[in-house]
């Protein structure tokens, strides 16, 4: 790449901050490294047009978890560690509306709702069983109930007699809070590189040398926001996963209004306006979606027309209008890593699947680790 000395003068000489990733962790990072270094250069490189992986792919769910996922981290976490979870997402999603507005995020609280298939009844039970002490467990948080079993009033077919309703649970506009947070870092003057892929990077001990594409430059600090892609910066701790999605066409008429979630959170559902986006299935082929590829597979799309037609919209004709996928970033625990890789290297990355709740807090403590 041969760049003019006015490009390499403006973008890549004196730089101070370089941050990989422009998604909800990476410009939260920036914004934040503005605020605490005012005069310092900032740089952002995205390997992608848009950000690549689940920040303008994600379903738009203001959410921090549903029952059933609940009781499954506690499978594999202590109660505290559950507790603290829930925690972060739930003060990460009250950061985001106040740096950019519920206005601005179109945040709608419709309310969420949790359904459960009636071949499925030892997860429905289970749920039913242990409601009381998750709220318990959570009431300090919300000084309230936060779940309670409702009868389906939506008209979906082939599930059990109750749906899990939580007041808490709201959706969001996933194209509108990412060109707010773009505009926000354009305005605080920092440098967005897009299609700029960081192909090696050394920490020099007082700077670090970083290669981008065909090019190289310094800076003093680089730091990693590359979520589902930071698999070798974090020997194999996260895994990417892909999230296969597809939206109909308008539906006249169409009465479903919230978020839902199905399976133990494995399928996703909500209304845009009068269209519904169903996302998913990624338990049908673990192997299969622990991958980097945008693609769709027809073993997942076949599942989610075959889920809409006989559970969601089981009288009522649709079209789909679009299929795509996003990366998410997963691993055997459900805390973000946010840490220090060397003297002059960070990152901030796996969201396990809730990088709308937890994104913008997680890009502070990143920022703040400097």
């Amino acid at each position: 790449m041969q760049l003019s000395y006015w490009e390499i003068k403006n973008w890549f000489t004196n730089v101070d901050y370089t941050i990989v990733g422009s998604g909800i962790v990476g410009l939260h990072t920036a914004l934040r490294l503005r605020e605490r270094f005012p005069e310092s250069k900032i740089l952002l490189l995205e390997k992608g047009m848009l950000p690549e992986g689940a920040s303008t792919k994600n379903a738009g769910f203001a959410c921090f978890g549903s029952l059933s996922e609940i009781i499954d981290d506690l499978k594999s976490h202590t109660e505290e560690e559950v507790i603290q979870l829930v925690q972060k997402r739930w003060d990460g999603l009250q950061l985001l509306r106040k740096n950019l507005g519920d206005k601005t995020i179109d945040l709608k609280p419709y309310g969420g709702y949790e359904l459960f298939l009636k071949t499925d009844d030892v997860t429905y039970s289970e749920c039913l069983q242990k409601l009381p002490f998750i709220n318990e467990i959570l009431r300090p948080l919300f000084k309230n109930a936060v779940f309670e079993k409702q009868v389906d009033r939506f008209d979906f077919q082939s599930i059990q007699e109750y749906v899990i309703f939580n007041p808490f649970e709201a959706q969001i506009d996933t194209g509108n809070m990412m060109q707010a947070l773009l505009k926000k870092a354009y305005e605080n003057n920092i440098l967005i590189l897009n299609n700029q892929t960081v192909t090696q990077f050394s920490d020099k001990g007082s700077s670090v040398e970083v290669l981008v594409n065909d090019f190289s430059f310094t800076t003093q600090k680089i730091l990693f926001a590359t979520n589902g892609f930071a698999s070798q910066l974090t020997q194999g701790e996260v895994k990417p996963a892909r999230a296969q999605v597809l939206i109909t066409e308008p539906i006249p008429n169409l009465d479903i209004k919230g978020t839902f979630h199905l399976d133990r959170g494995y399928y996703y559902f909500r209304n845009i306006e009068n269209r519904i986006l169903f996302g998913g299935g990624r338990n049908l082929d673990f192997d299969g979606e622990t991958t980097t590829s945008l693609n769709q597979t027809e073993l997942i799309q076949n599942k989610l027309e075959e889920l809409l037609k006989t559970v969601i919209l089981p009288q009522t004709e649709f079209k789909i209008a679009h299929r795509w996928s996003g990366i998410m970033g997963v691993g055997a625990h459900k805390k973000p890593i946010v840490k220090s890789l060397s003297n002059n290297v960070f990152c901030g990355v796996r969201m396990g699947g809730m990088g709308v709740a937890i994104g913008s807090l997680i890009g502070q403590e990143l920022a703040d680790l400097l």
